[in-house]
């Protein structure tokens, strides 16, 4: 396959989960082997990020990127859009210091970049294969990998909250499963935590209009749940957009359970630091067929506040 990017520059803006605040966000093309490129604005200028499991500095609330001062949070969600249409190639620029929460899910950040259009490049894609088994484990939890001929993701969770339990989902992750079956996947919380959270004056931003909010019983928002199955689709989401710091289209069969932002990085990391080990950088198998995206559609009303 060859690489991408968007056809257009594009705006939006919307909630910071963090500060509360509006966020204006633009994603433009860019030129081939640019990778993905966070441009984020700060006082003293505009420095740039590029994701790698190593500029990871938080992983609290949401994933954090760092380098010489600068940094953006809440990245997962825009990553996990641009590994699951498969594009290679993008800027993104940042005035606020984290990438809108949107309504919680990717839903919005797809539109977008449909919206922008998707442009094949001449040169080909190379992506990084696992090419023995490798496997983290901390508290129960842990993250398997083993090869495999694309990306297919195996993943458990277990709560003990009752609108919730045990969930699995075993998925091939193409772009097209990616739209009908996990973008629209929102974030979580308990509204212990939230309230917690915000008299700490964190997660300023979190509503129900971009998270599903559970008490200690039920879902708090009135329209209830997307899936039955929505909290195991969203860590799924989450751990795409996780897995896409690494800074190439990474492939292999994953079986994961109840990983989150930190363990998701701490097996990144052992993979970068075992990497003629673990994996193999190839180009990807070239095709001509057109882009796979381009017959997709997201329903109007999960665009949230994107303009």
């Amino acid at each position: 396959m060859y690489q991408t990017t968007i056809n257009k520059k594009i705006d939006c803006s919307g909630i910071g989960l963090h500060s509360g605040k509006l966020i204006d966000l633009k994603l433009m093309p860019a030129d081939e082997d640019t990778g993905v490129v966070f441009r984020v604005h700060r006082p003293d200028g505009i420095r740039q990020i590029k994701p790698n499991p190593y500029a990871v500095s938080a992983t609290g609330l949401a994933t954090t990127l760092s380098v010489d001062g600068a940094s953006v949070s809440t990245v997962e969600h825009l990553l996990a859009a641009l590994r699951g249409l498969e594009i290679d190639n993008i800027i993104i620029e940042i005035r606020g210091g984290e990438v809108p929460i949107m309504d919680g899910s990717a839903a919005s950040f797809v539109l977008l970049l449909k919206s922008a259009g998707i442009r094949r490049q001449k040169s080909p894609r190379k992506v990084a294969k696992i090419i023995r088994p490798v496997s983290i484990e901390q508290e129960g939890k842990w993250i398997k990998a083993a090869p495999y001929n694309g990306l297919r993701i195996n993943y458990t969770i277990d709560f003990t909250h009752p609108a919730i339990g045990v969930q699995n989902m075993d998925i091939e992750v193409t772009p097209q499963s990616f739209m009908n079956r996990l973008a629209k996947a929102r974030t979580f919380g308990f509204l212990k935590e939230v309230e917690y959270l915000n008299k700490s004056g964190l997660a300023l931003g979190g509503s129900l209009d971009n998270a599903v909010v559970l008490d200690d019983y039920s879902v708090l928002n009135q329209d209830g749940l997307r899936f039955p199955d929505e909290f195991v689709r969203h860590k799924i989401l989450d751990f795409i957009g996780d897995m896409a710091v690494l800074g190439l289209p990474l492939e292999g069969y994953f079986d994961v359970r109840c990983s989150g932002h930190g363990l998701n990085n701490a097996f990144l990391r052992r993979l970068e630091e075992n990497r003629e080990l673990y994996m193999d950088v190839v180009t990807a198998r070239l095709s001509e067929a057109p882009y796979p995206s381009d017959s997709l559609e997201i329903a109007p009303e999960l665009i949230g506040q994107a303009v």
